[in-house]
């Protein structure tokens, strides 16, 4: 429990970390319109207590914040860096760009190993049910096999710089392995749109998409950013990192999972 700073502090007193990755916190961009208050509190004060935890040890751990591409909402590059305009366009965007800023202010007043990671759409069988990309795969599959005949989804014309998890929590890994901490955008640098994804989930079950997919009012978000591509020039040459799974592995992969 993210609130309870007393069991925090027990675990990192018992534990005594080399190095903290901090993952936890609402993590659903939608989600955070409804419940904003929630958000800001498990996101950004949350990341506050515990850097501040961190602080307190006497050896402190190496920290990799979880930041997201959300932090540059509608921005006007084509590919953001790590060095692009933050533009929020959600809750949860806002109190993302937050802890990337507190992480910069305890790295440079405190001397803290702190890396924020930058990381844009990262996907894979794990991924939860009310996220867009693995609901379109469990729809799918659920369609294929009788048990649904159709699927409400939102906007279908977002595009989005999708990746596969696992190389994303590797680059997190690597982050943290650096003689000095750094900020670090992990992504692909190619986008899709969210009606490409839905085409290649179908396809996978011989399924035309456009027969089953309705678009539903209530599932478009108040402000959503239309187009997020990431540009992972830094994470690539300093770190050695690059995505290992092309687009369409990566939604066979999921298919696979789902069937």
């Amino acid at each position: 429990d993210l609130s309870d700073d007393a069991s925090l502090r027990r675990i990192f007193s018992k534990t005594k970390p080399d190095e903290f990755y901090h993952l936890a916190g609402q993590s659903h961009v939608g989600i955070s319109f409804e419940i904003p208050e929630v958000t800001t509190q498990e996101i950004a004060n949350c990341t506050l207590k515990l850097l501040e935890i961190c602080r307190d040890q006497d050896n402190p751990p190496k920290v990799y914040l979880a930041c997201s591409s959300e932090i540059f909402g509608n921005s006007s590059e084509s590919a953001q860096n790590e060095n692009s305009t933050l533009n929020p366009t959600s809750p949860y965007g806002v109190a993302k760009a937050f802890c990337l800023h507190v992480g910069h202010i305890y790295r440079e007043s405190y001397q803290l190993f702190v890396c924020n990671g930058i990381l844009y759409n990262h996907e894979s069988p794990r991924r939860g049910e009310n996220f867009v990309t693995q609901k379109i795969v469990r729809g799918a599959a659920a369609i294929a096999q009788g048990k649904s005949n159709s699927l409400e989804l939102g906007n279908l014309d977002v595009e989005r710089d999708w990746g596969y998890a696992p190389d994303y929590v590797l680059g997190m890994w690597m982050m943290l392995q650096q003689e000095t901490p750094s900020d670090y955008v992990l992504a692909t640098g190619t986008t899709h749109k969210l009606s490409e994804f839905l085409e290649m989930a179908f396809q996978y079950f011989d399924l035309d998409y456009q027969k089953y997919v309705r678009v539903n009012k209530k599932f478009i978000r108040p402000n959503e950013p239309k187009r997020l591509c990431g540009d992972s020039t830094k994470a690539r040459n300093t770190l050695g990192w690059k995505p290992s799974l092309s687009f369409s592995k990566l939604i066979h992969k999921m298919c696979e999972a789902a069937k």
